[in-house]
């Protein structure tokens, strides 16, 4: 159960603050209410922000109790991406956009077409020609999926231009409404391939805990990772998941819930 109705936290993006503040509370974001504080400021490398973001986010309503306890594995998370050795430099100057841009029309309608509009213009700038899709999830999340050829620009190496790509997503989205909008973007299936092999991972240790009595631990993860393998395992019968340690090496232990013995490896 979480103890805190209220928290504030903070993150590279506000995205990442946010998701680290669902991991704490240990709840989905249709549970909470979301106040940005601070969105961060803008530039440099990848476009992420020199000052972190600052979010507060409040439950709606007390969340069942769910136990959360640890785990110990050394599995690969990273995919190998041939897509793309190279780093797209992606910056939002925010002056030149908002003398560009008609902010009159709000709510979510104009938002998702400036995120589209957005896209339209960077994947056809970095020679990207293929199909823009979206779509709302069950959370209220506008989701902007991609698809085409030669997609590799697009994610970088190991998705962090793709991270990059979602962070201006939601810069540009969250101009047009008052309360938070999170955008989610997806290149050729790579953030979906990725969260379904961390699904695997934990299934997969899960078993292995249940089988063995051992508390595992996972390789560190960002919030997003993390609170996945908390919403995956939540439900799991006789196992417990926490998160312990500070970013970036922040990550999840997999332990047998009260009633199974625990047998601790820390000495090998």
């Amino acid at each position: 159960m979480a103890r805190n109705k209220t928290i504030e936290t903070s993150g590279k993006t506000v995205d990442l603050a946010v998701e680290k503040a669902l991991e704490e509370l240990n709840v989905s974001k249709k549970e909470v209410e979301i106040e940005v504080l601070d969105e961060g400021e803008i530039g440099g490398l990848l476009g992420f922000g020199r000052r972190p973001a600052q979010v507060r986010v409040s439950l709606k309503f007390d969340p069942a109790s769910s136990d959360v306890d640890e785990l110990d594995e050394t599995d690969e998370l990273d995919e190998t991406d041939d897509e793309s050795d190279q780093d797209e430099v992606l910056e939002y100057d925010e002056t030149e956009r908002e003398e560009g841009e008609d902010t009159s029309e709000r709510g979510f309608a104009a938002a998702e077409n400036a995120v589209l509009d957005y896209f339209q213009d960077v994947l056809s700038g970095i020679g990207i020609h293929g199909r823009i899709d979206s779509y709302v999830d069950e959370e209220g999340s506008l989701h902007i999926d991609v698809s085409g050829s030669d997609s590799g620009a697009a994610i970088g190496r190991h998705g962090e231009t793709l991270e990059a790509l979602q962070y201006l997503a939601n810069v540009v989205a969250n101009k047009y409404v008052d309360d938070y909008l999170r955008v989610v973007v997806d290149v050729a299936g790579y953030r979906k391939r990725s969260e379904e092999r961390i699904r695997d991972l934990a299934n997969r240790t899960a078993d292995k805990v249940m089988a063995t009595g051992r508390e595992m631990k996972l390789k560190p993860m960002n919030p997003a990772e993390r609170r996945l393998v908390h919403m995956c395992l939540r439900e799991y019968p006789g196992i417990v998941t926490y998160s312990e340690g500070r970013d970036p090496r922040r990550h999840i232990v997999v332990a047998p819930s009260a009633g199974v013995e625990v047998i601790n490896d820390k000495g090998n």
